[in-house]
């Protein structure tokens, strides 16, 4: 693949040659003039000239010279073919050449996408908004610098001439579909310059890759597994965990409001309800992550944490929250404020973490994003969940929420048949029992059928004789 390159870059040189190569002119693309520009029918012409091989051999050449992004079209840049009419070309600037082997970045391709759709007022192709938005989730913690380089180049590009804005656009958009094909179309540079031509090279790589596999199920063989039983009795021990809490396994208390219209069960369910329902306390005891996603949970918590003098944790883990989903405009403000509220020496709620997290933390506040705050977030989460969980749940404040819950009687109502209404649900017996039982029937069935009087004068006999 190197040779090819360096063949096809060897002749664009002599394309570009003043004197032996492609004569370019000052052509007129509809009110723009633009400078240095072929045509397609003049590139073709050369191609046959100086290689001395028939049309289709050149046309073939030509298309390949364009696919690779050597020569892009000036008035049809979706389409990386060599036209052999009057349609426009350039050469590409050297810089962007394969040899090179400048990689395409995310970060890149992020800002050319935030750019074009600024010019473009939103209207992009369908590929192009699928990537667009799967490069906002993946680079989310540099975006905002995304956002500014592209505002700033539209707004350079606004100051140049007409032909050279025209050119540039079209360099741009011919480079990235080189780099980042639309769905279905060839990717010329899949395998790149180390692309394998030589078989024994292929077996090397086939041996080196069958070592690997090896290593990787021996490791799996020395890997400690679980046996199916205890996975079993585990999964089963969540079941009964949590099959009165399912709405669908025993249904909704005081009735489902999606069949019978009453909307107490929202009402007693609601975020931040008074007097919360007893099998919602009673979760809150399963584990910590249980307790920390309800809001009803944290607020019962959060009022433990104060009388411990440590309110300060769940405040600080509120706030981490807020950085992360909330507005993403707003990250570096916030990010300032729980610095200087939780974590700057003397802050007026400070929190106790060790050394290390307290670097790592500080180093990221200078250049903060949504997740800057991870491993203090972490650190904090796990010392209420160790320390202070186990503590809360055998605290007056849990026992009296859980005295004070209320336990919703069902809704008198007609029989339905539509599903997830309440039903007391009792699993089959197994067949073993029913096995035993039904040996045990027998066996009493043949005892009531037996005639006393005959066994008795049988056993008489028996004593006579002997």
């Amino acid at each position: 693949m190197l040779f090819l390159f360096l063949q096809i870059e060897a002749l664009l040189v002599e394309m570009q040659d003043p004197d032996t190569g492609i004569k370019t002119h000052i052509q007129r693309l509809m009110i723009t003039t633009i400078p240095h520009a072929v045509t397609g029918h003049d590139i073709l012409e050369w191609i046959i000239q100086r290689l001395q091989i028939t049309d289709e051999e050149a046309q073939n050449f030509g298309n390949l010279m364009v696919k690779y992004g050597y020569i892009y079209p000036l008035q049809e840049p979706k389409n990386l073919v060599l036209k052999v009419d009057h349609s426009l070309y350039r050469f590409q600037t050297p810089y962007f050449w394969p040899t090179q082997q400048w990689p395409a970045e995310d970060t890149d391709y992020a800002i050319y996408l935030a750019k074009k759709n600024i010019r473009k007022k939103g209207i992009l192709e369908e590929y192009e908004k699928e990537n667009y938005s799967f490069l906002n989730k993946k680079i989310n913690h540099k975006w905002d610098f995304v956002i500014m380089q592209a505002k700033e180049q539209y707004k350079a590009g606004k100051e140049r001439k007409k032909a050279d804005k025209v050119v540039l656009e079209c360099q741009e958009k011919a480079y990235w579909l080189v780099h980042q094909p639309p769905p279905g179309a060839l990717d010329v540079l899949e395998y790149g310059l180390d692309r394998v031509t030589d078989p024994n090279t292929i077996k090397v790589k086939q041996v080196i890759e069958n070592r690997k596999q090896i290593m990787f199920y021996q490791q799996a063989l020395m890997r400690s597994t679980v046996k199916s039983s205890v996975s079993l009795g585990g999964i089963l021990k969540y079941s009964e965990l949590y099959f009165s809490h399912d709405p669908i396994m025993s249904g909704c208390l005081p009735s489902n409001p999606w069949i019978t219209d009453d909307t107490t069960f929202w009402e007693l369910n609601a975020k931040l309800v008074e007097v919360p329902t007893k099998l919602r306390v009673e979760r809150w005891a399963f584990n910590f992550s249980e307790l920390i996603r309800d809001p009803k949970g944290r607020q019962s918590f959060q009022l433990f944490l104060k009388k411990e003098f440590s309110g300060e944790n769940m405040g600080f883990w509120e706030a981490c929250e807020d950085l992360k989903y909330g507005d993403q405009s707003k990250v570096k403000e916030k990010a300032e404020e729980i610095y200087k509220l939780f974590l700057a020496p003397g802050a007026r709620r400070w929190i106790n973490i060790d050394g290390k997290t307290m670097d790592v933390t500080v180093k990221g506040l200078k250049h903060p994003h949504r997740y800057v705050l991870d491993a203090a977030q972490t650190h904090i989460y796990m010392l209420m969940k160790k320390d202070s969980y186990a503590r809360y749940l055998k605290s007056p404040i849990y026992k009296e929420m859980l005295f004070k819950a209320i336990f919703p009687q069902e809704t008198k109502k007609r029989q339905s048949n539509f599903p997830l209404m309440r039903r007391h649900r009792r699993s089959s017996p197994s067949p073993v029992i029913l096995r035993q039982l039904e040996e045990e029937a027998r066996a009493r069935e043949a005892a009531n059928t037996v005639d006393i009087t005959q066994v008795l004068s049988k056993l008489d006999r028996r004593s006579q004789l002997r």
